[in-house]
């Protein structure tokens, strides 16, 4: 494959959110779509509400059809990655997203996470002794992307706000503390199944969660406040936040939540 005129632009450095780079994708673009083919796509907590309400579908409903379960890696914690589709192209063989046709993609305005990030990547460095570490920017090296021989302009802030990835990095802000601070405990140091059900419940399949809110013995437990429970009713966002930050409370026992007299802490 020819190797692009600019691939000085995508050596894998770390970027702040001033750093600069050109980069566009639309039809025009020899490689455009490419970047949707054999990939491997973690969907985050946001990622599945905004997806499954686009196509009507429940949370179990979309996790059963769009998604394949998985272990993270160094973290034992349990997500799920979109499931690809085998395709032909004019190459060989090869695994597409489900929603990518050669016009585009026909989720655009709910497009995962990652997609929204591309062509950049994110990571944290973190240690036991700062599990929210110092986060950077990176690019993602795929020599077949062409993107990077066009002349927009960008610097990495303005690439955020135009792709839309602050507002779904804030809904899953404590969804990524919670996995950037499993990552930094030691090996040994596993989750219960029982955790593990709970942190891929709240984090997946909201549906199951309000569930477990409003029908188990969860409110005979817990005080919350009659004005938010209406709001959890109503809003998939915020009783998607809700569970996040009990997930935190249930594990590291950080927030505010507080239990009823003599209740304990099963749901």
């Amino acid at each position: 494959m020819e190797k692009p005129e600019r691939m000085a632009n995508v050596e894998p450095v770390r970027l702040g959110p001033g750093s600069k780079f050109k980069f566009d994708c639309h039809p025009g673009v020899k490689c455009f779509t490419r970047c949707c083919k054999d990939i491997n796509i973690i969907l985050t907590p946001f990622d599945i509400i905004r997806l499954k309400n686009r196509l009507s579908l429940s949370s179990e409903e979309f996790l059963a059809i769009y998604t394949e379960p998985q272990i993270l890696e160094k973290t034992d914690i349990p997500v799920v990655t979109l499931k690809l589709l085998d395709v032909e192209d004019s190459d060989s063989e090869s695994k597409a997203c489900p929603f990518v046709r050669e016009n585009g993609c026909l989720v655009y305005e709910d497009r995962p996470t990652t997609c929204r990030y591309y062509p950049l990547g994110v990571a944290t460095l973190s240690n036991k002794e700062d599990p929210e570490g110092e986060e950077f920017y990176f690019f993602v090296n795929e020599p077949h992307c062409r993107g990077f021989e066009e002349e927009k302009e960008w610097t990495v802030a303005g690439w955020r706000e135009n792709q839309g990835v602050d507002i779904h990095d804030q809904i899953n802000m404590e969804w990524t503390e919670l996995v950037v601070r499993k990552r930094s405990f030691p090996p040994n140091m596993k989750w219960t199944e029982q955790t593990k059900n709970m942190f891929f419940m709240v984090s997946y399949n909201i549906d199951k969660f309000r569930e477990f809110v409003f029908e188990s013995s969860f409110l005979k437990r817990y005080e919350i406040e009659a004005a938010e429970l209406e709001n959890l009713k109503e809003d998939e966002v915020a009783l998607l936040q809700f569970g996040l930050r009990w997930l935190k409370w249930l594990l590291f026992k950080e927030g505010d939540f507080r239990m009823k007299e003599g209740a304990g802490t099963a749901g």
